[in-house]
């Protein structure tokens, strides 16, 4: 029989904030995933009072004694958790009295916090890269398997045009016109398995925004008005600037695209939030305090590809290919970034977050 997992072991590897509340109601120990949550050191928040540290938007001391007299669960859903240090969370909240081998603890309490939006950018993040995986194992496929017949199709349809008479030539001509738009969509799709690695330096996210509303403006997105509310004193990114315009340009395409032809606005928002650690897989963290939002105020996204909106052909528009977004989330998680979004009818937000560019003569991982 294997040897069971050490406590210590699962206590360091939980996902989600968890605290360890004794019976006067103070904390006794916190999880590295509470240390990231409540922005301290396991060291300096023992001993400190629980609703002191975590400040939830519901009368919750009674609940929480009645379910230490009675030694049951207690599950809090749809709150808002703050921490002094921090913007509030919406929350699930599962209480629990500490079990031993050898029966209950008396008095002590584990709690655990569940923040719903963290928890949607860490599904985010890992569903990003499984979709990338598929969509390069279908570039590789389509491209030879395709492409190459396609071609001949298009050939074969072009020589047989040049003989027929003008009520015939309807059809050739869709051959055609179908046939083009199949490989548009097959050389879409390769560049996923193209797409080369990063080119990681420094990056001045303002200046790749200047540069895909301009182009923005003069093309696709002429129709649309597109205002900038930049927080000025924004620090440098981490990335490739080639690959974060193709990024910026593709989520100004899908907001322009989902206004209708009379216009519309998309703001450009940045902003710094250095609280933010998006919590891996293996227990490590990334910080990702670079904000960017491209907001728009169309008719939102449809609710039955909401939550899919990510993966390779999915999309919410007649004709629409599936693989604009889905690129773009490649190249985020590429970056080591994450993306997000928002949506309800007239306000749609596409959320991205981005690491800091290393401070100069610093070391960072690419």
């Amino acid at each position: 029989m294997s040897k069971a997992v050490p406590d210590d072991a699962i206590w360091a590897s939980l996902p989600v904030p968890a605290l360890v509340v004794g019976p006067d109601d103070r904390i006794v120990d916190v999880n590295p995933a509470g240390e990231g949550f409540l922005m301290s050191s396991a060291r300096a928040l023992r001993g400190q009072p629980i609703w002191d540290r975590v400040m939830i938007d519901a009368p919750l001391e009674e609940a929480f004694e009645r379910a230490r007299h009675n030694a049951t669960p207690l599950f809090v859903n749809d709150v808002d958790v703050g921490t002094g240090e921090r913007a509030p969370l919406h929350c699930n909240i599962q209480i629990a009295p500490m079990q031993e081998r050898s029966g209950r603890q008396a008095g002590m309490m584990l709690f655990l916090i569940s923040p719903r939006e963290l928890a949607g950018r860490m599904t985010q993040s890992f569903s990003v890269k499984s979709a990338a995986k598929s969509a390069i194992g279908m570039a590789e496929m389509l491209a030879h398997e395709i492409k190459n017949p396609l071609a001949g199709i298009t050939g074969a349809a072009q020589l047989l045009s040049m003989n027929l008479g003008p009520e015939d030539l309807e059809l050739t001509d869709l051959i055609v016109s179908e046939s083009r738009r199949i490989v548009k969509l097959l050389e879409q799709v390769e560049q996923f398995g193209n797409l080369t690695v990063p080119d990681f330096q420094p990056v001045n996210v303002h200046d790749v925004l200047d540069r895909a509303r301009r182009s923005a403006l003069l093309g696709f997105g002429a129709h649309m008005q597109i205002v900038e509310e930049y927080d000025p004193s924004l620090p440098m990114a981490w990335g490739d600037p080639d690959q974060l315009l193709q990024v910026m340009q593709n989520l100004l395409k899908n907001a322009a695209e989902a206004a209708d032809r009379s216009g519309g606005k998309i703001t450009l928002h940045t902003f710094y939030e250095h609280s933010f650690r998006l919590r891996r897989s293996d227990g490590s963290g990334e910080s990702l305090p670079l904000q960017i939002e491209v907001i728009d105020d169309g008719p939102g996204l449809p609710p039955d590809i909401a939550d899919d909106v990510f993966d390779p052909f999915v999309s919410g528009r007649e004709n629409g290919t599936g693989l604009g977004l889905a690129l773009t989330a490649k190249i985020v998680s590429d970056h080591g970034g994450w993306i997000s979004v928002k949506s309800v009818p007239g306000r749609t937000v596409f959320r991205i977050s981005l690491p800091l560019a290393p401070k100069p003569g610093a070391e960072r991982d690419t």
